[in-house]
């Protein structure tokens, strides 16, 4: 039965990768959201590298690692603007996905716009979400070993309660509380085809991957034989690197969209194979 639905998972993923080439320009919400993250990484980082002696009440020679009161504040406040940052970029990019599965032609203004709309959505989403993740590092944080056991258990749970969290947002424009509540009723109808589908969807992005991984191992092999050619090859690994890096959350997104529709709304999206999904659902028919 597992590798039934790991099957199905991995021919939902190719289907996600034959939208994604029918409408190649959905590969930028990633792109943005992957500079907008790292903004936002620098705005928090930047200060406390001109000013290291704030760094000294969290690492200090005697007691370890110890995040103070105000650290949490810190934290809390840059998981809100990097969940922010993702989840708009997401919701733009379910949104485009479900035009395309209903036969438009989405742009990528028309997903800014749609994102746009969510607003207040999205930034009750962020703040839910960056709550979470603050309880969650205080709980690792109260005892090395089992706190970072509990903490896992909990993110772990946490992920999976809210999988369709973001779909949900974007097509019934509920707030967070009811958004999670409508996460747990489709997760339970899938009857965990769509964790199980993502996992499909992870072996499909490691095969992507395997290319870009090989074209490394030669580039450093060549570097001790023939350095251009050595550079060459690891230049030319780092931009397929990075250009599968944002396939990846780009065809996740995809994936999302498509079992949301189908579980949700009972529609087979365009350019999904409709033996495929009722043969990964067929259970639940």
């Amino acid at each position: 039965m597992f590798f039934d639905r790991l099957s199905n998972g991995f021919a939902l993923a190719h289907c996600s990768w034959r939208v994604l080439m029918q409408d190649k320009k959905l590969i930028v919400f990633p792109i943005l959201s992957g500079i907008a993250c790292l903004l936002v990484l620098a705005s928090f980082v930047t200060p406390f590298l001109f000013n290291q002696q704030w760094l000294q009440p969290i690492f200090n020679g005697q007691d370890g690692f110890k995040m103070p009161w105000w650290g949490y504040v810190v934290l809390f406040a840059y998981y809100f603007c990097n969940y922010f940052v993702i989840v708009f970029f997401n919701s733009a990019l379910i949104s485009c996905a479900l035009v395309r599965f209903n036969g438009g032609e989405p742009t990528l203004a028309d997903g800014i716009r749609v994102a746009m709309a969510r607003l207040p959505q999205i930034l009750a989403w962020a703040l839910v979400s960056a709550t979470v993740g603050v309880l969650l590092k205080v709980i690792e944080n109260t005892h090395k070993t089992v706190g970072e056991i509990v903490s896992a258990i909990l993110g772990t749970a946490w992920s999976i309660l809210t999988y369709f969290v973001v779909p949900v947002l974007v097509v019934e424009k509920v707030g967070p509380i009811e958004a999670v509540k409508r996460s747990m009723q489709i997760l339970r109808k899938t009857w965990g085809e769509a964790l199980v589908g993502n996992m499909g969807m992870d072996l499909f992005v490691f095969l992507l991957f395997l290319p870009v991984i090989l074209v490394a191992i030669v580039g450093v092999v060549m570097l001790g034989v023939m350095l251009p050619v050595g550079v060459a090859l690891l230049v030319l690994a780092a931009v397929g690197f990075g250009v599968v890096s944002a396939v990846g959350p780009a065809l996740h997104g995809i994936f999302l969209a498509a079992i949301y529709q189908y579980a949700a709304q009972g529609e087979v999206p365009d350019g999904f194979d409709k033996q495929v999904l009722r043969s990964a659902f067929a259970r639940k028919r």
